[in-house]
């Protein structure tokens, strides 16, 4: 756990992890090995990409965003060295609900830049959804196909949501889940403190890297920390009352969603991750990048603006009663069959038509042992100290090592530079030192 915590093996955020593991077992076949960069852009590795890969696949999320325009450009510097074809899995733009592209237009030449290498080495570009298809549409852009995200096609053209007719009742289980903007800016603190209120089974899965350091080592440096709302924080209720997680892999994370009743609040992948369990959910919808997905899919979803200003609206149980799945079940092998035709269109097989329908994914997956989730560090026991001070000693005596090795190859160099004489100055140098100008000819 520490270790997970340590490498950032979420990249910032766990949902990052459904849709590029989905993407892994989707792509992987008799015919197909597929090897993961561990989310770094090496544009130095752009010669060794062309050499050993036949094709560079980018699973990506909301990267059309203002704060991810830095990344993106590396990410175009890269993929404009590369020499084989290049397919990009579902990528989307952000902006508010109301679909106004007006926050974008900064970032406009990186984004058509992005999108120009792209389809140099592909024969179309995967979005989200609805907003970001118009949006590259109006700067020009035909080869754009709407597929959604690979997250939900986990398990292929099947997609099975358990509803129960008689309804939630105080005594259920729900999950809860948000971002720190959604709790600070957008209502959702008040929510989570009503459902806390009413619902004794709840429990707050939290996404960030800030969070799970939060729960794991009770650390605050994060600006996040800031947000006292949000029950990873360790001055709210839930987490003395250990109702908070967050997961460091979707094996765990999807598992233990099961037994749950119903999930809701704005974390897209949060959500997702509850329907892959078969737990009815219900996205919160605050922003573009969730709303265009929840349309696609036909994910039961309102508008958070709207439920966090009625709390009658946000209730679990009425959402739960609200929500209609005949259409995210019903139409999902439609949509798989569009996911699958733009494999095929750009080259890549898939393991549900060209393989064991990830069989051997699973199996693998089921063979090795996944950290649990990460909890509220609440415990005063020994054996909890034991273990997180002996990986902080393990820590401190390798950085000792390395700052040992460090001195050496300082000391090293030190005296190279010391053993090579500085060279002369020149002429010209010694005459401007005496003169105290610079010196020009004829005068």
């Amino acid at each position: 756990m520490e270790q997970a915590l340590h490498q950032d093996v979420i990249a910032t955020n766990s949902g990052n992890l459904i849709f590029q593991d989905a993407a892994h077992k989707i792509l992987e076949t008799p015919d197909t090995e597929v090897f993961s960069n561990g989310g770094r852009t090496e544009v130095s590795a752009a010669a060794r990409i062309n050499a050993e890969y036949d094709a560079f696949v980018v699973p990506l999320a909301n990267a059309f965003r203002p704060s991810f325009e830095v990344a993106l450009q590396r990410l175009t510097r890269l993929i404009s060295k590369l020499r084989i074809p290049v397919v990009v899995l579902g990528v989307g733009a952000q902006t508010g609900v109301g679909y106004d592209a007006a926050r974008l237009k900064r970032i406009e030449p990186t984004v058509r830049a992005f999108c120009s290498a792209v389809l140099e080495r592909s024969a179309s570009i995967g979005v989200r959804g609805e907003f970001t298809e118009t949006y590259l549409r109006d700067m020009g852009f035909k080869d754009v196909e709407v597929i959604g995200c690979p997250s939900l096609f986990m398990y292929g053209r099947e997609l099975h949501v358990r509803k129960d007719d008689a309804g939630l009742t105080a005594e259920s289980r729900i999950a809860i889940n948000g971002s720190h903007s959604a709790v600070k800016k957008q209502g959702l603190a008040r929510i989570i403190s009503r459902t806390h209120e009413q619902y004794p089974n709840l429990r707050f899965i939290g996404q960030n890297l800030s969070d799970a350091r939060q729960l794991h080592w009770r650390d605050m440096s994060d600006p996040n920390a800031a947000v006292t709302a949000i029950p990873t924080h360790p001055d709210h209720p839930m987490y003395r009352e250990d109702k908070v997680r967050v997961y460091v892999d979707p094996i765990t994370w999807i598992d233990e969603l099961r037994p749950f009743d119903f999930s809701f609040g704005s974390r897209i992948h949060g959500n997702i991750a509850a329907l892959l369990a078969g737990t009815p959910a219900t996205v919160l919808c605050g922003d573009s990048r969730t709303l265009e997905l929840c349309r696609y899919f036909e994910i039961p979803h309102q508008r958070l603006d709207k439920v966090a200003k009625d709390p009658e609206a946000a209730d679990p149980a009425r959402l739960y009663e609200q929500a209609d799945f005949s259409g995210l079940t019903g139409n999902h092998a439609e949509r798989f069959e569009r996911f699958t035709g733009f494999l095929d269109k750009n080259g890549l097989q898939n393991t549900f038509t060209h393989g064991d329908g990830g069989a051997a994914f699973e199996k693998r997956m089921r063979s090795l042992s996944f950290p649990p989730g990460v909890r509220p560090w609440n415990d005063t026991d020994l054996a909890s100290l034991t273990t997180r001070f002996g990986w902080l000693h393990t820590q401190v005596g390798e950085l000792s090592k390395d700052n040992d090795r460090l001195r050496r190859e300082l000391a090293r160099s030190k005296r190279v530079k010391d053993a090579v004489p500085a060279p002369a100055a020149s002429v010209y140098r010694r005459a401007r030192r005496v003169v105290g100008r610079a010196l020009h000819p004829g005068k």
